[in-house]
């Protein structure tokens, strides 16, 4: 069932939603200073290109709230508003909640992605 989630996922939403992470990766490394703020995008654009099956785990400390702020005030609310808005337009169908929970799993990181990492959903 994964495997058929993250091919629909890809087809319709999650190309567009992990070529933005792509995107914002390349803006912030064309600084030293924003290395490590891309870094952090292209580990994330795995998982806005094939999110079924895995899991985001919040953490970190006072260093990860500081990039957060700083990530925040630059692409994190448009890229959160984007996932939240196509989130809501496939959860208006019954068979499209399962997608638009993934929107809304990765508006959560679009958010808050310093001191998140990805594990595999398998418990």
């Amino acid at each position: 069932m994964r495997l058929l989630g993250n091919i629909v996922w890809f087809l319709f939403g999650g190309f567009v939603s992990g070529l933005m992470w792509l995107i914002s990766g390349l803006l912030w490394c064309f600084t030293l200073i924003g290395i490590p703020y891309g870094r952090q995008c292209f580990k994330f654009a795995s998982l806005s290109f094939f999110p079924f099956g895995k899991e985001v785990v919040y953490g970190g400390g006072a260093i990860s709230t500081l990039a957060n702020i700083i990530w925040l005030v630059f692409f994190g609310v448009w890229m959160s508003l984007y996932n939240l808005l196509i989130g809501l337009l496939w959860c208006c169908t019954v068979v499209g909640i399962p997608f638009g929970r993934q929107f809304f799993k990765i508006a959560k990181l679009s958010l808050t992605p310093f001191g998140a990492r990805i594990t595999s959903g398998e418990r």
